[in-house]
């Protein structure tokens, strides 16, 4: 059976790093990725691990704001369907003189590959966490998309199959499950001129680290 092995990989250059499975590629390896975004994929299970840096949103309350970008995710890729199964409430993690805010949800939505039709959707859950680093006016989002339902039509279906994937955990794998934030190894750690901030997202095992240069 096989098992899900983690390492650590550099992301945006080093300035952030992220452990989970080495079975998700880096998308960067087969097409381009925005400059913003750090992609991965496991094709065999048509899942997938999206790292994105946003400008601040002002406008969004703090409260909810991981089910406004769920919400926006789903208008992007013009999904059906949309479903709120789950959201946190906010929870404010002290570094240092920095408070983030995270908050988390996920969903379910209708989406196709981009090459596809309406037709050709599959039902994916999506687990969203958003860490509100005003201190440099950053939304960062952590987003987890795992397929609850292939259709025959997808072309996902050629790899995956149609219908209900099997699951995770049945095949070895370390499954998206509860799609939530942690803070882990203790909070803050002073490396030379840096903190970094720890997160993970449960079940999926990401661990995610913000690096922030303190000037002099």
């Amino acid at each position: 059976m096989p098992e899900d092995i983690c390492t650590e990989r550099p992301l945006y250059g080093g300035s952030i790093s992220s452990t989970f499975p080495v079975r998700f590629q880096d998308v960067s390896n087969i097409r381009q990725v925005p400059d913003h975004q750090e992609a991965f994929v496991d094709p065999s299970r048509d899942e997938s691990l999206i790292f994105e840096l946003l400008d601040l949103k002002p406008d969004v309350n703090d409260n909810g704001s991981a089910v406004w970008f769920l919400q926006d995710l789903a208008n992007e890729q013009d999904a059906q369907g949309f479903t709120l199964v789950e959201q946190s409430g906010v929870v404010e993690v002290p570094i240092g003189n920095v408070s983030v805010v995270v908050t988390t949800a996920i969903g379910q939505m209708g989406i196709s590959k981009a090459r596809q039709g309406r037709e050709a959707q599959n039902v994916v859950q999506v687990y969203l966490a958003n860490l509100r680093l005003k201190n440099v006016g950053t939304d960062v989002l952590v987003v987890g998309y795992e397929p609850i339902l292939i259709s025959p039509l997808s072309e996902s279906a050629a790899t995956v199959g149609a219908g209900l994937p099997a699951p995770a955990a049945q095949s070895g794998f370390l499954p998206m499950a509860e799609g939530k934030v942690a803070m882990i190894t203790g909070g803050d750690s002073i490396i030379g001129k840096f903190v970094c901030y720890h997160f993970a997202l449960e079940g999926a095992t990401v661990a995610f680290t913000y690096v922030e240069s303190i000037e002099d």
